[in-house]
C-alpha cells in the first residue's frame, strides 16, 4: 500500500457496540477486545495447536484459550526490576515435534543484572514448561534498563536474541565493544550455543552498535528487521547483518535528554544507517511484517507499537520520506502503549497494551 510520506493520524469512529473502529489506509478496522486483565503484558504468541501465551513482566506466564486460562509453571528464576522481569516468548516452527517454548528475561549475574534467555518443552497438559534450561547469560550491569530481549527464529532455524545497552548512556561504548554482549543482536544456535563466529567479537554476536532492540521480526524475504530506541530522537528501524556496526553511541538522528550532542554526528564511515528513525522518538515496541492475508494493501508493510505516542505503527516500504519510509499512525482508545504488535493465524493484527493490560484484535 502506497502511503503518502507525510505522517498522518487516523480518525476514530465511534460505535454503539464496545469496539472501536476506525478509518485507515486499508480500510476501516475494527478493534476487539480478546482478553484482559493482564499487569504490564509484554510478549505474546501463538500455539499451532490452538491457544496464545501471553508474558507479564512480573514473571507470569499465561496460556489464553477461549475462556480458559492457564497459569504455566516451570519458568526460570527472574529479576524483577524497573524494566527487567519475564519479557519475550518465541515459538519455534517445529513446536508440534519439539514442543518447545523460548523465553527472554532479565536475570541477576556478576556485576548486576543481565539479558538472559532459554527453553522448555510446554507438557501435554500445556500447564508447565519441563525442563526448562537458560541457555544465554549477557554481561550483567547495575540498574534495570535497557534489556533488549526479543526473540526471533531465523530461516535456517538458529535463534536471534537482540540485547539493550542497559542504559550506559552517550558516554558507555559497551555498544561497540565487540566483547561486550551489551547493544547487541546475538545469534544462537537451537542447543543455545553460538551460531556465528568473527575475529575479534565475542562468539554468537552477530551485529553491534545497538541502543535497546524492543522489536525485532523477519520481513517475507526472510530478512531480520529490528527497532530501536534512540535517545531523545534518534528511534531508528535497522535490518542486521553480520559483522555490521549500527552506530550507537558514536552516531544517531537522537541527542541527550535535556539537549545536547551525542558522540560524532549522524554519519561515520564503517556504520550503517537506518532503514527508518524517528525525532522525535516514539519509543517503538514490538515487530510485525504483515503477509497481506486479510488485507493485499498491506502486504510486506511494517507494523510496531509506540510506548510513548498511544498508536499502532505502519510503515509502508515502497514509499520514501525523508526519514525513510512513509508512516500511519492508527490511533484508537485501546492503543495506549503497545508493547508488543503479531499478526493472527488467520491474518488479523494482533496488539497488547500495557495501559490497559488487554490483548486486542484489529481487522476488517
Amino acid at each position: 500500500m502506497r502511503l503518502s510520506p507525510i505522517f498522518f493520524l487516523t480518525f476514530i469512529a465511534s460505535t454503539a457496540s464496545a469496539d472501536s473502529q476506525v478509518q485507515t489506509s486499508g480500510g476501516v478496522m475494527t478493534v476487539s477486545t480478546v482478553a484482559e486483565g493482564f499487569d504490564e503484558p509484554w510478549a505474546l504468541a501463538f500455539l499451532p495447536e490452538g491457544g496464545f501465551l501471553v508474558t507479564e513482566r512480573a514473571g507470569r506466564l499465561t496460556l489464553v484459550d477461549e475462556e480458559e486460562r492457564i497459569g504455566i509453571s516451570g519458568l526460570p528464576e527472574v529479576w524483577v526490576d524497573g524494566q527487567g522481569g519475564l519479557l519475550d516468548v518465541m515459538i519455534p516452527a517445529d513446536f508440534a515435534t519439539s514442543r518447545e517454548v523460548w523465553l527472554s528475561f532479565a536475570v541477576e549475574t556478576e556485576g548486576g543484572a543481565g539479558t538472559a534467555a532459554g527453553k522448555g518443552k510446554l507438557s501435554e497438559d500445556r500447564q508447565r514448561l519441563e525442563d526448562f534450561q537458560t541457555v544465554f547469560v549477557g554481561d550483567g550491569y547495575p540498574g534495570g534498563r535497557h534489556f533488549g530481549a526479543r526473540l526471533v527464529e531465523m530461516p535456517d532455524g538458529t535463534i536471534a536474541l537482540t540485547t539493550g545497552e542497559r542504559g550506559t548512556g552517550p558516554e558507555g561504548l559497551q555498544a561497540q565493544d565487540p566483547l561486550s554482549s551489551l547493544g547487541k543482536v546475538i545469534l544462537l544456535a537451537r542447543d543455545g550455543s553460538p551460531a556465528v563466529s568473527l575475529d575479534g567479537w565475542r562468539p554468537g554476536t552477530l551485529s553491534r552498535g545497538h541502543r535497546n532492540i524492543q522489536g525485532a521480526a523477519l520481513d517475507l524475504q526472510g530478512r531480520l528487521l529490528t527497532v530501536e530506541h534512540g535517545a531523545q530522537g534518534g528511534d531508528e528501524l535497522n535490518a542486521p547483518e553480520v559483522g555490521k556496526n549500527y552506530g550507537w553511541p558514536v552516531v544517531t538522528y537522537g541527542e541527550n535528554y535535556g539537549g545536547g550532542k551525542i558522540g560524532e554526528g549522524t554519519r561515520k564511515e564503517g556504520m550503517e544507517q537506518p532503514l527508518h528513525y524517528w525525532d522525535p522518538s516514539i519509543a517503538p515496541s514490538g515487530l510485525m511484517v504483515y503477509s497481506g492475508k486479510l488485507v493485499p494493501d498491506w502486504k510486506g508493510d511494517i507494523f510496531f507499537g509506540s510506548l510513548n505516542s498511544d498508536f499502532l505503527g505502519h510503515l509502508d516500504p515502497e514509499t520514501a520520506s525523508s526519514t525513510g519510509f512513509a508512516e500511519e499512525r492508527i490511533a484508537t482508545p485501546e492503543t495506549g502503549r503497545v508493547r508488543d504488535v503479531v499478526e493472527a493465524p488467520d491474518g488479523a493484527i494482533w496488539f497488547l497494551s500495557v495501559y490497559d493490560g488487554a490483548v486486542y484484535r484489529l481487522a476488517p
